[in-house]
């Protein structure tokens, strides 16, 4: 549902169904929307927003309204489906393949990949999109952006490579400080020992990527899916030829660009040309 914070039925219907039992317990306690905003620290236009079910009620939300009007634990309750709500459809999805892999190979052409992301360089880049995201998309698309970098901290540890244009080191999106906050982030996650980041040149005659932006991902049990991205649409590569073409792309890709090593020291380069 565009302009609310909703993408998909399923979201939209657990969110309404929320929505609705805390107006019919805040009617039941006797108050009006500004009154209860009052008493949890919210303006009435949020309480408004959560009940009409378009805005996600965030966690201290429901814990605040459920001691406000008495619910004893069944608003508190209902945090978990929230959060399963919180985020579009198709970042769920994406979450849940990178959450079943063991290997996962990326290739970004335009942009530091949303793995790789600071917070802030996250919101500039969702903040240039047209036509334009709400604030409140903006933050739900972030929130939720950071929330799948859980892939880098669980046990047992995926291998996660990442190939960057060289181009996407220098763009200044979010200005200089923003990006300068990205390099430091990239040249952290680079010291991962699970973790490798390599740097294809932009003076380089010889490309395997010039496609566009892609990934690889290696599952549980051996089966592994590939995913493009396009200017309107994600789609998952799951057929065998497809998905032997990306892997065969990938490994020329990262043969064509900066050893991670050197690719530390391109960074720290680049990085120390933002002063």
């Amino acid at each position: 549902m565009r302009g609310g914070s909703v993408e998909d039925e399923e979201a939209e219907a657990v969110l309404r169904a929320v929505g609705r039992q805390i107006k019919v317990w805040r009617e039941a306690a006797g108050l009006k929307q500004t009154e209860l905003g009052t008493l949890i620290g919210y303006g009435a236009d949020l309480v408004s927003a959560v009940e009409r079910g378009v805005r996600v009620p965030q966690p201290e939300f429901l814990d605040s309204s459920d001691v406000a009007l008495g619910a004893e634990g069944k608003l508190s309750a209902m945090k978990e489906d929230v959060e399963r709500a919180r985020y579009p459809k198709n970042v769920r999805d994406l979450k849940k393949l990178e959450d079943e892999s063991v290997e996962m190979g990326a290739y970004a052409a335009l942009h530091v990949h949303g793995l790789l992301q600071t917070p802030e360089y996250a919101q500039a880049l969702y903040a240039m999109r047209r036509p334009p995201y709400s604030e409140a998309e903006i933050e739900r698309l972030v929130t939720a952006r950071m929330a799948r970098k859980s892939v880098f901290e669980r046990f047992p540890r995926p291998l996660l490579t990442f190939v960057q244009e060289e181009v996407t080191l220098r763009r200044p999106i979010g200005g200089r400080m923003v990006l300068r906050r990205q390099l430091e982030h990239l040249l952290e996650l680079s010291q991962l020992r699970h973790v490798e980041i390599q740097v294809m040149p932009t003076d380089r005659e010889d490309h395997a990527g010039m496609m566009g932006s892609f990934r690889v991902l290696k599952l549980r049990k051996g089966k592994t899916l590939g995913r493009t991205e396009g200017q309107l649409y994600e789609k998952v590569i799951s057929d065998p030829d497809g998905v032997q073409i990306l892997e065969m792309r990938y490994g020329m890709i990262r043969a064509q660009a900066l050893s991670p090593r050197e690719s530390v020291t391109h960074i720290e380069k680049v990085l120390g040309e933002t002063t």
